[in-house]
């Protein structure tokens, strides 16, 4: 489903946990990281696009999450020609995204990403609120910065949200930043609490999105 300029209508997840880290998910069989988003079917509303979503990509029902905030407006990026499919060029431009932060009120191990039989992560991990603008592919970059950056102020108040400065450029600290990851290849870093079959995941620093395949149908 298109609008008149070309875009799917999509919904972007934000999920936190207790230490206002972010949940940033392996696409299945790739070595991409994102944060989970998926379309808006027709009929649906992008909250119920958004629940739906959480279950299919991460496992998580209604009430194991807050809804804290969502984005006014749409936010959208255009996909490169080489990512989308021969036969889309031309009428299919990109995502135009509500994006949504989540608190968990629940518990690691309430994630799943086998909930269905169509799984679009196979590793997920916990990071600090602002890495993942250093790791997703640079065409999502602008609309994570956008999304990432008017979610903050939504933030619970223990968060250093300080990250921007005045002339704009982010402050990062990686050698403090703090990670947790989880698989499912039946591995685990010793003393780490995992939900059941989930094991530990390199962390994927240098893994960058490269293998982003938006087409009309894909998430």
């Amino acid at each position: 489903m298109l609008d008149r300029d070309g875009f799917r209508p999509n919904v972007g997840i934000v999920l936190l946990n207790q230490r206002n880290q972010v949940f940033w998910g392996k696409r299945i069989r790739t070595h991409s990281w994102q944060f989970p988003q998926g379309g808006i079917d027709r009929g649906e509303t992008p909250e119920q696009a958004m629940f739906r979503e959480l279950h299919e990509e991460v496992g998580l029902q209604p009430e194991h999450v807050c809804v804290v905030a969502r984005t006014r407006d749409w936010l959208r990026y255009e996909v490169p020609d080489r990512y989308i499919r021969r036969d889309a060029r031309g009428h299919y431009k990109g995502q135009k995204q509500i994006w949504y932060l989540l608190q968990l009120v629940g518990y690691d191990w309430n994630l799943n990403l086998r909930a269905t039989d169509h799984p679009e992560f196979d590793a997920w991990r916990w990071n600090d609120y602002w890495v993942p603008l250093d790791m997703v592919v640079e065409f999502k970059r602008g609309v994570y910065e956008m999304a990432l950056t008017e979610l903050a102020r939504y933030l619970p108040r223990h968060e250093v949200r300080n990250r921007y400065l005045r002339s704009g450029s982010r402050v990062r600290d990686h050698e403090h930043h703090h990670h947790h990851t989880h698989a499912t290849d039946g591995s685990a870093r010793p003393g780490m609490a995992l939900p059941p079959g989930a094991s530990y995941e390199p962390d994927p620093h240098t893994n960058v999105e490269t293998d982003e395949t938006d087409q009309p149908h894909a998430r």
